[in-house]
């Protein structure tokens, strides 16, 4: 019996634990292909879509399988240690929503083309210091995310993404916004925070569609008239910039009903700014009479 009871315990002695943190070690589909299962046993079916998930396993790389799953809808390999997605992203022409937030990936490959049914693409928190001008052919693109990147510029094709609706490239190297932006004439949403714009240009006018255009944390110097013609706007804000002066037209964006503070809040933010006097007394009495003043300063 002691003797048996030996035994027990070298098994958990050094080799044996070591077994056993070499099992661990092992992913979750690398547990479910060991007894050679087909890999489309690891696919979620949901109502509407066909997904798959690989979400904070430490991967530095795609396993080779993904490329076959044809089938595939959604794919989320976000919050990874991934620097390169492969040209075979292209085989899962059947993609409408692909998330790789979170990982190191410097740029995109170009068979992102292929992915003619992608509508939401999530690339925020990597390393991309550009996106290859073939995301431009993904015409059913609705969603974009590319904030907290390395970008300075777009590619010009970007223009043709006649569907995007939101697009965030806040948290980039930007000292402009992209040209190819102003085409985008369905965006109803804008985030380019936190970037190194010194303006906006007059272009901005084109977006008559915006509902809420976020360009917080720049240098912008003026407050352009052209962005009081986007009468759509329910949400501007303008917060840490070097604004000193607001137009009279600002009357105009009639779907902003208030001064806002809270940065959830719908309304015109536009704190911290050295605005010239009265204007931040004015801001305490509310929009009303911020619109009222900026009237009356304008006939006299």
């Amino acid at each position: 019996g002691a003797r048996q009871s030996g035994a027990r315990r070298k098994d958990k002695g050094p080799l044996g634990r070591g077994l056993l943190r070499g099992r661990q070690k092992f992913s979750s589909w690398d547990d479910a292909l060991l007894p050679g299962r087909d890999p489309r046993c690891l696919l979620k079916r949901g109502l509407r879509h066909v997904s798959f998930s690989l979400v904070t396993k430490g991967m530095t790389d795609a396993p080779d399988f993904l490329w076959g799953l044809s089938e595939m809808q959604k794919l989320n390999l976000s919050h990874n240690q991934l620097r390169a997605v492969p040209p075979e992203l292209g085989k899962l022409t059947r993609l409408v929503v692909l998330n790789l937030c979170g990982n190191r990936l410097k740029t995109l490959p170009g068979e992102v083309s292929l992915l003619q049914s992608l509508k939401v693409l999530f690339v925020h928190m990597n390393g991309l210091t550009e996106l290859p001008a073939e995301l431009g052919a993904c015409r059913s693109l609705e969603v974009l995310s590319a904030s907290h990147n390395c970008l300075s510029q777009l590619p010009t094709s970007l223009a043709d993404l006649s569907r995007l609706r939101k697009l965030n490239l806040s948290h980039n190297r930007f000292a402009h916004i992209p040209v190819c932006v102003f085409s985008l004439k369905e965006l109803d949403f804008l985030h380019v925070g936190s970037n190194r714009l010194e303006n906006i240009a007059e272009s901005i006018q084109c977006l008559a569609g915006l509902q809420i255009f976020i360009a917080e944390g720049n240098h912008i110097h003026t407050f352009p008239r052209s962005l009081c013609l986007l009468t759509s706007l329910e949400l501007l804000n303008l917060n840490n910039n070097d604004i000193q002066m607001l137009p009279a037209e600002l009357y105009m964006l009639c779907r902003l009903t208030r001064i806002a503070w809270n940065p959830m809040d719908k309304g015109l933010h536009i704190s911290r700014n050295p605005l010239s006097k009265p204007l931040p007394e004015l801001l305490e009495g509310g929009l009303e009479m911020l619109v009222s003043y900026l009237k009356d300063r304008k006939h006299t």
